[in-house]
């Protein structure tokens, strides 16, 4: 079965993470993208390391831009413009996380871009917006967690907030602006109309708030930190064993009745400060000490082993070696190899789209710098050996 996406062509402006991961995932499904860079320097990512792969690409940027084709081209020149708004003609679906008012700069507003190809999905992903007093600032993941409110409820309650450990708010912008595309090149099958789509960081990070943010807005307290257990549930946390920690969560009642009786603490079920969730949740500072006097006496896997047998959630706090060594994740084949021209076979995260009846696909590694911009050009402008030649002596590619 031919991709999901074959035939879409995506314009990709975009650099760092929020753009290029949304890009990629369009190019898993099977579209082509076209990504865009400054010649000589291409994507920022390209220089963030160390750790870069044999050949010299940096891991960073190799986590986000497979499956796609790199074009060199100048945009501060007027000829580089130009042939960027031949691109656009062609094209389908057009990224860019540049600061706000970009592309107007370059008289590539959105009705300027309809008018060039009528139809096109124009996504823009940046900081805050193009609305609101700070649409002109720009957007970086860290300030957007501090903004949008997960670091106010991440860390020790009593220690200083923390930062989630991936850039979160830039991966969540980038699956959202994959959804606003994929639902706007779906109604541009019924009507053929384009459309402008407006991703903010923070808006995608306050949207993920979920279940905290309605926390709030029902009832008016400003939720705080909990560490690594949870406002709701309890137990719902992380223990010491004997050896080492270890996740813990019970879901419901039921799951707590039958840890108790398997434990040999059938006075916790009639225990009426320990019976409900909700009871549990009013004396959690009771109940966290009694079970962490109870799981030290025994290591780890020892207690997930039982947990397992009982059907109590339960994990091993994996490293991220031990991930890749886990064997669901080996068997889900989350681990993908590419043949990369200078790092030779690179090992690469996979899609977690599984679609077994048209499954994403590495076609492309991540290109190097302008590996594709002759055959760019040639294929999809038609320009011929001398005209290119041309455009490198002018330095526009």
């Amino acid at each position: 079965m031919d991709a999901l996406l074959e035939g879409v062509k995506v314009i990709d402006l975009s650099r760092v993470l929020a753009g290029p991961y949304c890009t990629m995932i369009l190019g898993d499904l099977g579209a082509d993208v076209i990504k865009v860079e400054v010649p000589g320097r291409g994507d920022d990512t390209r220089h963030w390391g160390p750790p870069f792969a044999q050949g010299g690409e940096s891991a960073y940027f190799l986590c986000a831009n497979r499956n796609k084709r790199s074009l060199t081209l100048n945009l501060k020149s007027k000829r580089g413009l130009d042939i960027l708004g031949d691109l656009i003609r062609q094209g389908d679906v057009l990224v860019e996380n540049f600061k706000m008012g970009t592309l107007e700069r370059w008289v590539l507003s959105y009705n300027e871009l309809q008018r060039l190809r009528p139809g096109l999905v124009y996504c823009t992903i940046t900081g805050y917006g193009y609305t609101g007093p700070y649409r002109h600032l720009p957007g970086y993941d860290f300030i957007i967690q501090a903004q949008g409110g997960i670091m106010s409820i991440t860390g020790p309650t009593d220690g200083e907030p923390y930062k989630v450990g991936v850039a979160i708010a830039d991966i969540t912008a980038g699956l959202f602006a994959v959804n606003a595309i994929l639902a706007s090149l779906y109604a541009r099958q019924r009507a053929g109309a384009g459309q402008r789509i407006d991703i903010s960081l923070l808006d995608s990070q306050v949207a993920w708030l979920a279940n905290v943010a309605s926390n709030y807005l029902v009832s008016g307290q400003t939720p705080g930190r909990y560490g690594n257990a949870h406002a709701s549930i309890v137990p719902y946390e992380v223990f010491k064993a004997r050896d080492q920690h270890f996740a813990f969560a019970v879901g419901n009642d039921g799951q707590w009745q039958k840890f108790c009786r398997a434990v040999g603490r059938d006075d916790w079920i009639e225990d009426n400060r320990f019976a409900t969730n909700a009871a549990r949740v009013e004396n959690r500072e009771t109940l966290i000490p009694l079970l962490g006097e109870l799981f030290i006496q025994r290591d780890a896997q020892d207690w997930l082993t039982q947990l397992e047998e009982i059907g109590i959630p339960a994990a091993p706090i994996n490293t991220i070696n031990r991930v890749f060594a886990d064997p669901q994740v080996q068997a889900r084949d989350m681990r993908v190899e590419v043949s990369h021209p200078t790092a030779g076979m690179l090992s690469m995260v996979a899609s977690p789209l599984n679609i077994p009846t048209a499954p994403p696909q590495v076609r492309y590694p991540p290109p190097l710098l302008g590996q594709h911009t002759d055959e760019v050009l040639q294929e999809i402008l038609n320009y011929d050996e001398e005209t290119i030649h041309a455009l490198r002596e002018e330095s526009v590619v």
